[in-house]
C-alpha cells in the first residue's frame, strides 16, 4: 500500500495546492439528476424525491405555465373564425362486369380498398383543378379574399386553398362519405363543398362510360386470342392422338394390368421358395462351419442313399459287437466286418457332401427364379406406368382443351351483353346531402374550450419538462440520494450552512454556542459513529473532501472537539502540508509541526499544542512543505501516528482535498478509516463520484460522508425529516440550557 501511495504521488507531490482547481476542472460535467457513471445502480428515486425536485423549481413550472397559457388565449382569440359547410355522398354497390384488360373490373363498392380508392379520387389534384376551374367572377373574390396577405413562401393560389381547407372522411361502417369545406365565409364554403361533390359525381359518370367503351374494345381483342388458342389446342389434340394410339389405350392398359397381376403372384411363390431354400442352405452351412453330423438334419437323413447307408451301418456295428464276443481283433471274419463298416462309413459321408451340394444348387436356383421375377414383374411395372402418362397426358390435354372452349364461348356472351349496355349512363355514387350554409356562431374555429385545456395540459406540461430539465443540468450534490446512490457512500450526517463568522469560531461551534443546530448536528454525527460497528472503535480517522471549501477541517475540528467533551482524549494532526489551516482554527502558532517531527528537527512533545482545549492537544504542519508527499510517505510519518495510537483515544488527521492531489491517500493506510466531506450544492457528482471510488478502491474502511453547509432555506425539499420547522423550539438556546455538548450550562469550558 505504502508503495503503491508513493508511486501515485510522485508527480503531483510538486504541484502546490494549485492543482486543487485544475483537478476540480478535469473531472467533467454532465451528470444531472440520475445516476452517476459507476454509481451503484440499485437505489431508485421514489415519487417524493420527484415531488422535492418539482417543490424545489416550483417557480420554473409558474412561469411557463403562464408564457403557454397567455400564448395560447392570444392565439386564440385573435384567430379569424372558420365556418365549416358538408355535403355527402352515397357510394352504391352494383353488379360487376366482366373483363376489362383480361380482369374483372367490379364497378361497385366491393370492399375497403374500393372505397379508400374513390375518396382518394376526391382528394386528388384533378378533382382540386376542376372546382377552381368553376369559381370564378364574384365568388373568387370572396373566396379569395382572406388569403390576400398570402403565406410564408408568397402569394396564394386557389389550388393550394382548396387543397388545404377541403376535408374528406368515410362515415363509419357505411358506405356514406362527407364532404366538407373550411372558410371564414359560411356562403362560400357551402358552394364550394358542392362543387367538389358535383365535379365528383361527374367524373365518375364519365369515366365509367369510357371505361365500358374500352372494355367492348378490349374484350373483342381477347375473344381473338382465345379462338386462336383453341384452334391449336384442337391441332395438337388430334396430332397426339395419332402419334401414341391414344384410342387403344384401355385395352392395352387391361392387357398389362393381367399381366402385372400373374407376375406379382409368381414373384410371391419364388419368394417363398428362395427363404425356404435359404434356411435349409444355413442349417447345412451351419453343421459344415461347427463340423456337426450333416445326418441329424431330417431334410438329408430322409434323403433314400443316406437313410440306406444309415441303416447298413447301424446293422453292422451291431454284428461287429457279436462277433466281438466270439474272436478276436485279428480274426479273418472280424477284419471283414470292420472294413464293411469303414466302406459303408465312407459311401455315407460321400453322400452327405452330395446332398450338401444339391441343397446349396436347390438354393441357388431359388434366388435365379426370384431375380427374373422380379426383374420382369419391374419391367411390367414400368410399361403400366408408361402407360399411365400417355393417358394422363391426353387426358390434361384433352380437358384444357374444352375448358378453353367453353371460356371462348362466355366471352363471346359477355361481348354481346356489354356491347348492349355500353351507351346505358351507369353510376356508382349519388349525392346524398346538399351543404349548407352555417350560421354565423357555428363556427368550428378557434375551438376556445379545446384551445384553453390545450394550454393548461401544454403549460403544465413544458413546465414540469423544464424543471426536470433543469434539474437534469444541475449536476451538484444536494440530497441523500445523490450521496448514497450516485456517490456510493452512506450518509453519515448533515450540518446546516453557518451564519457568517470568523474561521476560528466556525472551527469551535460546537462549544462557543453560535448555532446550536450545528452542536446538535455534531452530536448526531458523533453518534453515529460511535454506533457503527467499523467506527465505534476506530482511532484514527481521515477527514478530506473533493474540492477546497467543502469544511473539511471545519468538521475535522469540530468532530474532535464533541470527542473531546465527551471524554475521549483527542489530537488533530494538520496533514494539509500545502495549505495549512488547523492552527488558525484555534488562533495558534505554526511554528513547529508534523514537518519538524518527520525530519527529525524536533519531537513529537515539543511539536505538540496541549490541552487547546480540555482533553484535545493539535498537532500543525509546523510550515509548509516544498514535497508533501515525500514527507506523508516517510517512515517517521508512520512511526509518529504509532506513537500518537498510544497516547490518544482518538486521531483526526485534516488532509487536502482528493481531486487535485494525492496526499490524502498517501496516508490511507495508516488509518483505521476515512470520511468524506461533501458541500451541499456546491460540488458536481461526478468529481465528487470519482474522489470517493478512489477512497473505496482502497484497504481502508470509508466510514461514510458528512454533508456541510446544508441551507435551510430549501432544507424542506430535501431533509424534512432531519430540519422541520417544528424542530426549531428545540434550538432556542434560554437562560439556564445547558450546553449540547459539555451539559454544564451556557458557558462551555475553556471560555471566560
Amino acid at each position: 500500500m505504502e508503495l503503491n501511495h508513493k508511486k501515485s504521488s510522485g508527480s503531483s507531490g510538486s504541484q502546490g495546492y494549485s492543482d486543487y482547481n485544475q483537478g476540480y476542472a478535469g473531472s467533467g460535467y454532465g451528470y444531472g439528476y440520475g445516476y452517476g457513471e459507476g454509481g451503484g445502480g440499485s437505489a431508485q428515486r421514489s415519487l417524493n424525491d420527484y415531488l422535492l425536485i418539482l417543490r424545489e423549481r416550483i417557480w420554473y413550472v409558474v412561469v411557463v405555465f403562464l408564457v403557454v397559457f397567455i400564448s395560447v388565449l392570444i392565439q386564440t382569440f385573435g384567430t379569424t373564425k372558420i365556418y365549416e359547410s358538408y355535403a355527402s355522398i352515397q357510394m352504391l354497390r352494383e353488379a360487376p362486369k366482366i373483363m376489362l384488360n383480361q380482369q374483372i373490373l367490379d364497378e361497385g363498392i366491393r370492399g375497403n380498398e374500393d372505397l379508400n380508392t374513390l375518396v382518394k379520387v376526391m382528394e386528388s389534384s384533378m378533382i382540386i383543378k376542376r372546382v377552381a376551374e368553376r369559381i370564378t367572377g364574384d365568388d373568387l373574390k370572396q373566396f379569395m379574399q382572406p388569403y390576400e396577405k398570402g403565406g410564408w413562401s408568397g402569394p396564394l393560389t386557389p389550388l393550394e386553398v382548396l387543397g388545404e381547407n377541403r376535408r374528406i372522411g368515410v362515415v363509419r361502417q357505411s358506405l356514406v362519405v362527407q364532404v366538407s369545406y373550411r372558410h371564414p365565409n359560411p356562403e362560400i364554403a357551402a358552394k364550394v363543398a358542392n362543387m367538389f361533390v358535383d365535379e365528383f359525381i361527374g367524373w365518375n359518370t364519365r369515366i365509367r362510360i369510357e371505361e365500358s367503351m374500352r372494355g367492348v374494345e378490349d374484350i373483342q381483342v381477347r375473344i381473338e386470342q382465345q379462338r386462336k388458342r383453341v384452334e391449336e389446342q384442337a391441332i395438337a389434340l388430334q396430332d397426339y392422338r395419332e402419334k401414341n394410339a391414344s384410342g387403344s389405350l384401355d385395352q392395352r392398359k387391361d392387357i398389362v394390368t393381367e399381366k402385372l397381376k400373374s407376375l406379382n403372384s409368381y414373384v410371391i411363390q419364388t419368394g417363398n421358395n428362395l427363404k425356404e431354400a435359404e434356411i435349409r442352405w444355413q442349417q447345412v452351412q451351419q453343421r459344415l462351419e461347427s463340423k456337426g453330423d450333416l445326418n441329424e438334419l431330417q431334410f438329408i437323413a430322409n434323403q433314400g442313399l443316406i437313410a440306406q447307408l444309415s441303416q447298413q451301418i447301424s446293422t453292422q456295428k451291431i454284428a461287429i459287437a457279436q462277433m466281438r464276443e466270439r474272436y478276436r481283433d485279428r480274426h479273418p471274419k472280424m477284419i471283414e466286418a470292420v472294413n464293411s463298416l469303414q466302406q459303408a462309413e465312407q459311401e455315407i459321408d460321400r453322400a452327405l457332401v452330395s446332398a450338401s451340394a444339391s441343397i446349396k444348387a436347390q438354393y441357388e436356383g431359388a434366388l435365379r427364379n426370384d431375380d427374373e421375377a422380379k426383374a420382369n414383374l419391374a419391367k411390367q411395372s414400368q410399361l403400366s406406368e408408361e402407360l399411365d402418362r400417355l393417358s394422363i397426358k391426353y387426358q390434361e390435354q384433352e380437358r384444357e382443351f374444352k375448358i378453353n372452349e367453353t371460356f371462348l364461348a362466355e366471352l363471346v356472351g359477355r361481348m354481346r351483353q356489354i356491347s348492349a349496355g355500353a351507351n346505358t349512363e351507369s353510376q356508382n355514387a349519388r349525392k346524398l346531402e346538399t351543404a349548407v350554409a352555417p350560421a354565423r356562431n357555428r363556427y368550428v374555429e378557434p375551438k376556445i374550450s379545446f384551445n384553453i385545456g390545450i394550454g393548461v395540459v401544454g403549460g403544465l406540461g413544458l413546465g414540469l419538462a423544464f424543471a426536470f430539465f433543469i434539474a437534469f443540468i444541475d449536476d451538484r450534490v444536494k440530497s441523500a440520494f445523490d450521496i448514497e446512490s450516485v456517490v456510493g457512500l452512506p450518509l453519515l450526517g448533515i450540518i446546516p450552512q453557518i451564519k457568517k463568522m470568523e474561521q476560528p469560531d466556525k472551527a469551535q461551534i460546537v462549544v462557543n454556542n453560535a448555532d446550536r443546530q450545528v452542536a446538535e448536528a455534531f452530536l448526531t454525527l458523533h453518534s453515529s459513529l460511535r454506533l457503527r460497528d467499523d467506527s465505534k472503535d476506530a482511532k484514527v480517522f481521515l477527514i478530506t473532501s473533493t474540492i477546497p471549501g467543502e469544511g473539511k477541517s471545519f468538521t475535522a475540528t469540530n468532530l474532535a472537539l464533541t470527542y473531546a467533551a465527551h471524554g475521549d482524549k483527542v489530537c488533530i494532526v494538520d496533514c494539509d502540508l500545502r495549505k495549512p489551516n488547523i492552527h488558525k482554527s484555534f488562533r495558534r502558532e505554526n511554528l513547529k509541526g508534523v514537518i519538524d517531527v518527520c525530519s527529525g528537527a524536533s519531537t513529537l512533545d515539543e511539536a505538540l499544542l496541549k490541552e487547546v482545549h480540555p482533553n484535545l492537544d493539535i498537532l500543525p504542519t509546523g510550515g509548509r512543505a516544498k514535497n508533501p508527499t515525500h514527507i506523508l510517505s516517510n517512515k517517521a510519518f508512520e512511526l509518529m501516528i504509532s506513537e500518537l495510537r498510544k497516547r490518544y483515544d482518538r486521531i483526526i488527521l485534516d488532509t487536502p482535498p482528493l481531486a487535485a492531489v494525492s496526499d490524502a491517500l498517501v496516508v490511507l493506510s495508516l488509518v483505521d478509516g476515512a470520511i468524506f466531506t461533501i458541500f451541499f450544492n456546491k460540488v458536481r457528482r461526478k468529481a465528487a463520484q470519482a474522489s470517493a471510488r478512489r477512497l473505496l478502491e482502497s484497504n481502508v474502511t470509508c466510514f461514510g460522508a458528512v454533508l456541510n453547509g446544508l441551507n435551510l432555506a430549501v432544507s424542506g425539499y430535501y431533509y424534512a425529516q432531519y430540519y422541520d420547522k417544528s424542530y426549531k423550539d428545540y434550538y432556542v438556546v434560554t437562560a439556564g440550557d445547558k450546553d449540547p455538548v459539555d451539559g454544564k450550562g451556557d458557558k462551555p469550558p475553556g471560555t471566560p
